[in-house]
């Protein structure tokens, strides 16, 4: 197939972006969600804003530093022309969001929640706001003149300033006051209610008490948002024994990068804006203004001031992850060597994973535990027991990648930890990322090796496992676990091509191996059948074997949460192919894909998206599914997602995403899913051959001679 230079069925993949995070604000909007929570989704969505411009923006800057000729193989435009196209688009969505935070902090205010600005404070709360400031925040404040003997002060990423224009006598001079990082966002009034104002609000109030000596005016907080797309370097990566070193000089290095934006809480005067302008090497397109707070982190923290009696009507309903459905109580060792398990987080507690590591670990059995690391919680009970078990004398290896972007920091102490608990602790390549989801268990039967091995589409961070939805399969095939056992021979020795029967692994054979099923799906033209789910789509082979296998008749379904650069619907080209995206209450990140229809359906699950980074970049491992109750449990999920006329939507031959329309029946796919979690039977129990041998042992001595 000829490929077009610009095809007439893709989109920018920034813009795409752009509009799946309107649809985390369409969530702040959704008046059957509650009031806390759609405030959760205004912060939601400002914090992917701010990774957007750090990550995505910050690189186009450097893009067109470098050469602003080239041009995107989805859209034609030059890193300039989507960079103007991205300010454009952010314009109007900051509006909406001052618009939707306004909304509903007017509708908390009968709840007695409520975010006060200086004038709306009761006489009594005043007096308190000025004794607090003079004992507890003025002290510790560094405010700082700007002129010939003061240079202007570097601003940290994302970090508050209260500015002003300083006049003494003829002198006119900038200051500008950090707010203090280790004092709390927000002040809490006294009283019943939650009743609080922000602190960059009280010390632009008091700014006069500040600044003593002089004449204030302009007085107003701005924020910077700086490049944060910072690559190690490579040849240091090959040099450097320590690789955990060259991680810390590049977060150092990201503190300092070039600014990419700056926002103000209020219009800046024109001399002002061409001050911070020259100041920060940006255009007036990159200076938004926001009615709203600028940093939202102290909404999470009021959501769990609320008294229970409010929580009720204001937060979801509490869900607990439930036990696995496929798991009696007892060890979950002896039953993964029985059968297949598969876990779905959050609908299903994570527990038994860590159970089988734990029992792993003291398993005298047991020779080895191998795992991909590469974001974890800070609170790490899979680390506790991974160094409980290399403390016993397992040989534990854990492929830890530092360059989990924003987790790095937390990836290093774990590191640390690991090693000094005896763990064999290695890092990822040369120019590519371990993002593979795969753990594996040796154990001595007899006098035979064999494995349990995991894999799983997310991450193995206990706190995510009740907040992102993923799948993780348990097996004791000994044929994917001899797979295993090879892909960590290969990450050992730094192979990258590795040869493997039933794993496809990026990015030797992954990609090629998808291409592959879908040519076989593409050969069966009308009666063809693929459905994939993933969090994003970027990857051009990808898109032009959709398109493809779309012009061959083949019906396509793609469940894509985030960027999808392939547009559905356009005419003799991709009129076969829908995409759905769902936003919901949990955040929507299996990647399973299908190939064919019913029985003979090929399934996998894993950790790669369809992008060119995980596919050509990236180490990712996708494990084919063989059980056939997994397989229609998989199937069942993926239709019910299809069927949701509630959370998902439809995208449309222009990029925009559609509500679907309603059916007679509402359908929201992570409302069934916690459902049938709570009604799930777990199967009865059946002590395993050991237990049985330890009971029987027990019963014989009982009632056994003694010698």
């Amino acid at each position: 197939m000829g490929i077009k230079e610009k095809p007439n069925y893709t989109q920018n993949r920034e813009l795409s972006w752009l509009r799946f995070n309107e649809r985390v604000l369409e969530e702040a909007r959704d008046e059957s969600v509650p009031l806390m929570e759609r405030m959760k989704f205004v912060a939601i969505f400002t914090s992917n804003l701010d990774e957007f411009f750090m990550i995505r923006v910050g690189s186009l800057c450097d893009m067109v530093a470098v050469d602003d000729s080239k041009r995107d193989s989805k859209s034609g435009m030059t890193p300039s022309q989507q960079l103007a196209a991205i300010y454009s688009a952010v314009a109007p969505l900051y509006k909406e969001r001052d618009r939707t935070y306004a909304d509903l902090k007017k509708q908390l205010t009968p709840y007695g929640v409520c975010g006060l600005g200086f004038k709306e404070l009761e006489q009594s709360e005043k007096k308190y706001v000025k004794q607090y400031f003079k004992e507890q925040i003025l002290p510790v404040l560094s405010p700082q003149i700007v002129d010939s003997n003061h240079p202007f002060p570097h601003l940290l990423n994302k970090e508050i300033y209260v500015v002003a224009n300083l006049k003494k006598g003829s002198k006119v001079m900038m200051g500008i006051v950090p707010v203090p990082q280790y004092i709390s966002d927000i002040l809490y009034l006294p009283g019943y209610d939650i009743r609080y104002i922000r602190i960059e609000k009280v010390i632009m109030e008091y700014l006069e008490l500040v600044f003593d000596q002089y004449q204030v005016s302009d007085k107003n907080y701005i924020c910077v948002t700086r490049n944060a797309d910072v690559s190690p370097d490579d040849e240091a990566f090959a040099d450097n024994e320590d690789f955990r070193d060259i991680m810390q000089e590049t977060l150092n290095k990201r503190r300092r990068m070039a600014v990419v934006r700056l926002e103000t809480a209020h219009v800046l005067s024109k001399e002002m804006e061409k001050y911070f302008c020259d100041r920060f090497h940006i255009t007036p397109e990159c200076i938004f203004r926001t009615k709203m707070p600028m940093k939202l982190g102290f909404i999470f923290a009021i959501a769990d001031k609320l008294p229970d009696s409010m929580k009720r009507a204001l937060i979801y309903e509490p869900f607990t992850p439930q036990p696995s459905a496929m798991l009696a109580e007892g060890s979950v060792m002896e039953q993964v060597k029985r059968r297949d398990i598969l876990l779905s987080y959050p609908y299903e507690s994570m527990d038994p994973f860590l159970q089988m590591i734990r029992e792993a670990s003291r398993d005298p059995d047991v020779l080895t535990i191998k795992i991909t690391i590469y974001r974890l919680a800070k609170k790490s009970r899979l680390v506790e027991y991974l160094c409980a078990a290399a403390e016993n004398g397992k040989e534990v290896t854990a492929l830890i990648e530092l360059r989990a972007r924003f987790d790095e920091q937390n990836n290093i102490e774990w590191s640390e930890r690991m090693e000094e608990a005896g763990c064999r602790v290695i890092y990822g390549f040369e120019g590519y990322k371990v993002h593979s989801k795969i753990c594996l268990i040796t154990y001595r039967n007899k006098n035979t090796i064999r494995y349990i091995t995991q894999i799983g589409t997310g991450n193995y961070n206990e706190k995510t496992a009740k907040m992102y939805t993923d799948f993780s399969l348990l097996t004791g095939n000994q044929e994917i676990g001899e797979d295993a056992a090879v892909f960590f021979k290969n990450m050992s020795i730094a192979n990258l091509n590795g040869e493997y029967r039933h794993l496809i692994v990026s990015p030797s054979s992954l990609k090629q191996k998808v291409l592959s099923l879908m040519d076989e799906e593409i050969a069966k033209g009308s009666g063809g059948r693929i459905l994939m789910k993933m969090n994003s789509v970027t990857d051009i082979d990808f898109i032009h074997k959709v398109d493809e296998a779309s012009r061959a008749g083949v019906k396509i379904d793609l469940i894509v949460r985030g960027i999808c650069c392939i547009l559905p619907g356009i005419p003799g080209e991709t009129e076969n192919l829908r995409v759905t995206s769902i936003v919901g209450r949990y955040l929507e990140h299996p990647r399973v894909f299908v190939f064919g229809n019913g029985p003979d359906a090929k399934i996998f699950i894993g950790s790669a998206d369809m992008m060119t980074r995980n596919t050509e970049k990236r180490v990712e491992v996708a494990c084919p599914v063989y059980d056939t109750e997994i397989k229609k449990r998989l199937l069942h999920c993926l239709k019910v997602m299809l069927a949701d006329n509630l959370k998902a939507r439809k995208m449309a031959p222009d990029g925009t995403y559609r509500k679907k329309k309603a059916g007679e029946k509402q359908i929201d796919a992570q409302a069934v899913f916690m459902k049938e979690a709570l009604n799930a039977r777990r199967p009865p129990s059946h002590p395993s051959q050991k237990e049985r041998g330890g009971l029987l042992g027990k019963v014989m001595s009982w009632f056994g001679k003694k010698k």
